[in-house]
């Protein structure tokens, strides 16, 4: 019986460690933006096999990408005082 157990408790084991989440498919779009290096690196590694990150994660890359670009939109836009010279 004990060898039953080894068995269960092993086979258990494995298909918890193949359910877990990889290192990178936890990473949300603000905590990409405020990385800009592991930013970088993840959009050259989409750029280069997005098969492999997937496309939810380099969905994620791409937001984060266009929120540091962009930002958050809720700047107002402010004209100068003086017009500008030609």
């Amino acid at each position: 019986m004990s060898l039953f157990k080894t068995i269960v408790s092993s086979t258990l084991t494995m298909l918890l460690a193949a359910c877990g989440q990889s290192s990178s498919s936890n990473e949300t779009v603000e905590s990409l933006a405020a990385n800009p290096e592991r930013l970088k690196e993840l959009r050259q590694q989409c750029k280069l096999d997005r098969a492999k990150l997937g496309d939810a994660l380099c969905n994620r890359v791409a937001e984060a990408t266009r929120r540091r670009f962009v930002g958050d939109g809720k700047v107002p836009y402010t004209p100068s005082k003086e017009p500008p010279k030609f």
